[in-house]
């Protein structure tokens, strides 16, 4: 009988750590769907005699009031048709980036002191740097342990391969394992994984550089 496995992937989390992995920052890239299936298909090679289901694919979704939930609509309606993707959305906290007052405020004193109209350097600031908001996923922890726990009930899967690090997601695994799955821990950079998660993971595996750029897009430049 084969073994089935399936992907779990914390999209938030590939991209931040993926990001690092080839000397770029999570605002400068965006995830190519393809490609993580592509990836998780080749997984078939380590896992013999496997058949693999679907990734089941995490990511925070802006509430329809915000300026870029058309774009990012757009993004995962290309997702979430792209073959062996099931999307699941969880959603984005925003609050305005907590540096940007600070550094504002020093640039307006540090311009009265010069001699120079504040207003006039603050201008000049702005339209050569961006500060990006600080943003959390919310709920896609939660969705990512009822799915595992859900389907490992139900005898879906024998192979769980997750892609993320959370501590979090600890006890899940803890759970799933109990069900007689085993679990594959992928990652850009191990050291993102939490202790608890590594230590519970039947393996911990790294996503090579070149596959991280597989994966990932450059998106429009834009200054921080």
């Amino acid at each position: 009988m084969p073994i089935t496995y399936a992907g779990f992937v914390d999209a938030g989390y590939l991209r931040a750590e993926g990001a690092k992995a080839i000397g770029k920052r999570a605002p400068e890239v965006r995830l190519n769907a393809s490609a993580v299936v592509d990836w998780l298909l080749g997984m078939r090679r380590s896992i013999v005699g496997s058949v693999f289901l679907r990734a089941y694919w995490y990511d925070g979704a802006f509430d329809p009031s915000h300026k870029e939930y058309g774009r990012q609509r757009r993004y995962f309606d290309a997702i979430a048709r792209a073959p062996g993707i099931q999307l699941r959305l969880g959603h984005i906290a925003e609050r305005r980036s907590p540096i940007a007052m600070p550094i504002r405020r020093a640039l307006r004193k540090t311009a009265e002191g010069l001699g120079i109209d504040p207003d006039a350097l603050l201008s000049e600031f702005d339209s050569r740097w961006t500060f990006y908001p600080d943003r959390q996923q919310k709920g896609v922890d939660t969705l990512i342990a009822l799915d595992m726990v859900r389907l490992a009930g139900r005898s879906v899967f024998s192979t769980a391969v997750l892609i993320a690090g959370d501590r979090d997601l600890a006890e899940v695994v803890r759970t799933v394992q109990d069900f007689g799955i085993r679990v594959v821990v992928a990652t850009p950079n191990r050291r993102s994984v939490s202790d608890e998660l590594a230590q519970l993971a039947d393996y911990v595996i790294e996503i090579r550089e070149d596959d991280c750029r597989k994966m990932l897009t450059a998106r429009a430049s834009t200054n921080r």
